[in-house]
């Protein structure tokens, strides 16, 4: 029988998997998309106009939807797959078993187990890197202290660096004893705690946003996203010289290809924690759980939060002010638009704490993973003491490369430990199918 109700099992599903996110992209990307995308570079729709927000929300649904999901699925289906019905250690090197055998026991299965590691320390780094900023911006508005915030060498704020090491003693130091407690308790507990703020928020978009644009991008986005996505999924814009070519190539490197790199070295974290969840659920559920519920989350979030800032720019209410706001700053720029100081502060109080649960969540789900994997699949009370280590080391990674170089350097970090294990996913896939047929 499986070990988590549904409700839990989605809650630590999504929680871990991308609830950071959404609370920083649900507004920024199709915000972004909307002044912004490849058929506005080819010049088919006006930027910021009616007509940009389909094509705002194609790109914005394939970067969230099943592409992500599917990279998760795969690998997380492989661990759970030979953990549970072949009975071997829930770690990486596991999923490669029926193609490499008893080599894996040696210095090539400790290899992918130091790849996967180093994949998961970055690309965790990214999604805490992001969440970080948005905690900070949304401390500063609830009135914490202008100190919060500095301005970069172009003018845009972000977190100074005494903000940076308050947020991640915080967050580290709830996310190391959530880990310490185990899956069952501390974070089961706050991704359920965290799943109904989410709700909770989501009725406010659907009762007091614009309800009836954000139903409309929401079936029409998902419509034209699924007639787009085989052709976009194989389109591949090269810098060939020209104007257009160059703004086409490096929009994608920007965003679609950057997205393929932050799924890929997040997938051993969030594919072996849907496997340490799932034990007891069927092939059919795991994949229905894993890729069509999440991707529905996702883009219903898009709709109802994004949608209702583009339709409040559209209407001219918002006056560019959300259009004007930085991506950690946007969310909480809507809030803002929409509702009278008093509620404002209040809900941005709300956002703030949803925010730092699912700071929490991911950071403890991912020192248990890194953890387990680094015992060879053992997750009992000995290691204890690696846990924190784990934790510990996380926020140095994080502190050091948002203090060195901001969500940049982050990022080039994380596409560069994307890469090897990119390879390791290919191979997963053909040796989960051997072993199933």
């Amino acid at each position: 029988k499986p070990e988590f109700s549904n409700f839990s099992w989605f809650s630590m599903m999504f929680s871990a998997g991308i609830g950071i996110g959404m609370l920083t992209f649900a507004t920024a990307e199709p915000i972004y998309h909307f002044q912004n995308n490849p058929n506005i570079i080819m010049g088919e729709v006006a930027a910021t106009s009616a007509e940009a927000v389909r094509s705002a929300y194609i790109w914005s649904f394939a970067h969230w939807g099943l592409t992500a999901w599917g990279a998760y699925a795969i690998a997380g289906l492989a661990f759970a797959y030979f953990s549970y019905r072949r009975n071997l250690p829930l770690t990486v090197r596991t999923a490669l078993t029926p193609l490499l055998g008893e080599h894996l026991s040696g210095r090539l299965g400790h290899l992918v187990d130091i790849v996967s590691v180093v994949a998961i320390v970055l690309g965790i780094a990214q999604t805490l890197g992001f969440g970080v900023e948005q905690f900070v911006a949304g401390l500063a508005r609830i009135g914490v202290g202008d100190w919060l915030l500095v301005d970069d060498a172009n003018g845009v704020q972000k977190a100074s660096f005494g903000a940076i090491i308050i947020a991640l003693l915080i967050i580290v130091g709830a996310s190391t004893l959530s880990a310490l407690s185990g899956v069952g308790r501390g974070i089961k507990w706050l991704s359920n705690l965290n799943m109904g703020l989410s709700f909770f928020l989501l009725a406010f978009f659907l009762i007091f946003g614009s309800t009836a644009f954000a139903l409309e991008v929401f079936f029409v986005g998902i419509l034209d996203y699924l007639k787009a996505l085989p052709g976009i999924s194989f389109t591949v814009w090269s810098d060939d010289g020209s104007e257009q070519g160059a703004a086409l190539a490096g929009w994608q490197g920007g965003w679609t290809v950057f997205y393929w790199a932050w799924w890929i070295a997040v997938t051993p974290f969030v594919g072996l924690f849907l496997a340490r969840i799932s034990r007891g659920r069927t092939v059919r559920e795991f994949i229905l759980g894993a890729m069509i519920i999440p991707s529905l989350m996702c883009f219903t979030w898009f709709a109802f939060i994004g949608g209702t800032a583009i339709d409040l720019e559209l209407t001219g209410i918002a006056e560019n002010a959300i259009l004007g706001a930085g991506i950690s700053d946007q969310l909480y720029a809507t809030l803002a638009v929409l509702l009278n100081d008093t509620l404002t502060w209040m809900f941005s109080v709300i956002v703030v704490i949803l925010l730092l649960t699912y700071l929490v969540t991911s950071a403890d789900s991912a020192v248990l993973i890194i953890n387990t994997i680094s015992a060879a699949g053992d997750d009992g009370p000995k290691a204890r003491p690696h846990i924190i280590f784990w934790g510990v080391s996380l926020a140095l990674v994080v502190g050091a490369l948002l203090v060195a170089g901001g969500l940049k350097a982050i990022q080039t970090a994380m596409v560069i430990a994307a890469l090897p294990f990119s390879f390791a996913m290919v191979l997963m896939g053909v040796a989960l199918i051997k072993a199933i047929i």
